[in-house]
């Protein structure tokens, strides 16, 4: 994302760095992990709000659950082939800066 000061003219961006992108898998649950990093030249991102397109695998399953929409913070399911309800609750998050 790029943006141009409107007082004087100078572009900021923030970039995703795609190579720092990791799973938060079942085992991370109830803490902070790192997910990915941004490049950020002039900005600071202060918020984050998860919409669609986020996948999610059943743990003992393996069945995909695609486009997965997390504006409500909370996503549920049923995973057919444990015959058990699958979700993710109380999305959490934190800017840390390095």
């Amino acid at each position: 994302m790029v943006q141009k000061c409107k007082l004087c003219s100078r572009e900021n961006s923030i970039d995703i760095l795609s190579q720092t992108i990791k799973p938060y898998n079942a085992e991370d649950s109830e803490k902070f992990k790192t997910i990915v990093e941004f490049e950020c030249r002039g900005l600071e991102p202060v918020d984050f709000q998860p919409q669609a397109g986020f996948a999610a695998e059943g743990a003992e399953s393996g069945t995909p659950f695609n486009d997965i929409n997390l504006l409500e913070k909370d996503w549920n399911d049923y995973d057919e082939k444990t015959k058990e309800s699958v979700g993710i609750y109380e999305v959490t998050h934190k800017f840390v800066k390095c």
